[in-house]
């Protein structure tokens, strides 16, 4: 059979060939018949052919291979409850089922050919005959990809199912996948293609389904996507509050950089502008000295997608204690004395205006006394 033309549906095909063969079996209404679905099987699987309409009296199923019921035809026999016979033909890989079916393990191409069951009944006896075509799966397809070592939210991904199936599916991480936003999947199924591959996408792979239920899938693509840094994160020893690092003369200080990437970032170190010779993400200072004070940078680099990130802290000796201020106010003796006089002075004054002003109120429509300091 040719399933080269993508428009071939080889399954429809033998499903529509099985119906007419089958088609003059079941004319009568109780006739027993084969199911043309169960027809149609696929090498290396296992074949059922379904009985259909069975009466309920049976006493046994015979089941032939071709077109009559000779005994050097039969293949197995089924009494029920539990008596069974194999027949001539019987290869080892057949059975019959309590409801009369022939069971085919590990199908062959060689096993198509005509098949008749023979049931007996107390009314009598009915036969059946179908044709079995065993169908030869394709190879499963092959897949390619343009490359699979990828930047993330850079670059693209195409993939192309190697096969001449015209149904395809596509999975991406294990998952069945379809055209989005983010990729797009051409029209014959072949080709997929990830605009911009994100860190989640591992894996790639193609199915196609000539035969319903069965499941031929390509080999697995890994792909490698590389990322980040996405984000500098500083410790140190001691604690760091506001980029500033307060240490001892002496004292043990450790800076160590940490960051998300794939594959793993490049560690590089500055102090004060010039770059030290340290390309690991911690650098310990056993004994810190007053040369060691200043600025450090830790800067971290993906080769891969040439992202450069740092973080910065400055590392300096405890500040001085602030001098002890005097709060106590010293007022000189003859200074408290002038004080006093002036206050009373003034408080004085300004009680002779207060009473003078009430005295001029009180006299109002009468003879007007100025005060004294009044001059009109």
């Amino acid at each position: 059979m040719d399933f080269s033309r993508p428009s071939f549906s080889p399954w429809r095909w033998l499903t529509l060939v099985a119906s007419l063969l089958t088609c003059g079996i079941c004319q009568a209404s109780g006739q027993i018949f084969i199911s043309p679905d169960s027809l149609l099987g696929v090498e290396k699987y296992r074949t059922i052919l379904t009985l259909e309409n069975v009466p309920e009296d049976v006493l046994e199923y015979s089941w032939y291979r071709g077109k009559d019921n000779s005994t050097e035809n039969m293949i197995f026999s089924y009494k029920p409850p539990n008596t069974r016979h194999p027949g001539p033909l019987y290869s080892g890989r057949e059975n019959v089922t309590r409801a009369g079916s022939l069971v085919v393990r590990m199908s062959a191409v060689n096993d198509t050919g005509f098949y008749t069951v023979e049931v007996d009944t107390n009314n009598g006896t009915q036969r059946a005959t179908g044709w079995l075509q065993i169908v030869k799966l394709r190879s499963n397809p092959g897949i390619s990809v343009n490359t699979s070592a990828l930047v993330e939210g850079m670059d693209p991904v195409v993939a192309k199912c190697l096969t001449n199936s015209s149904n395809i599916s596509w999975y991406v991480n294990f998952v069945p996948t379809s055209s989005s936003n983010r990729m797009t999947i051409s029209p014959d199924g072949k080709t997929l293609i990830i605009h911009r591959v994100s860190r989640y996408d591992r894996t790639l792979q193609c199915a196609i389904e000539d035969v319903p239920e069965i499941l031929q899938k390509s080999e697995l693509i890994q792909l490698t996507v590389a990322y980040g840094p996405d984000y500098v994160s500083l410790w140190t020893q001691p604690y760091f509050f506001a980029g500033v690092l307060t240490a001892d003369i002496g004292s043990n200080v450790q800076l160590e950089c940490n960051c998300f990437s794939k594959p793993e970032s490049r560690y590089y170190w500055i102090h004060n502008g010039s770059l030290l010779s340290i390309p690991e993400k911690t650098m310990t200072l056993p004994s810190l000295s007053w040369e060691q004070m200043g600025s450090y940078r830790c800067v971290v680099e993906n080769p891969e997608t040439q992202l450069t990130f740092y973080r910065d802290v400055t590392i300096q000796p405890p500040r001085p204690p602030l001098p002890t201020v005097n709060r106590e106010l010293y007022i000189p003796g003859p200074l408290v004395i002038f004080l006093i006089l002036l206050t009373s002075l003034g408080g004085a004054f300004v009680c002779q205006v207060l009473v003078c002003n009430l005295f001029q109120f009180c006299s109002r429509g009468k003879t007007c006394h100025k005060c004294p300091w009044q001059t009109n």
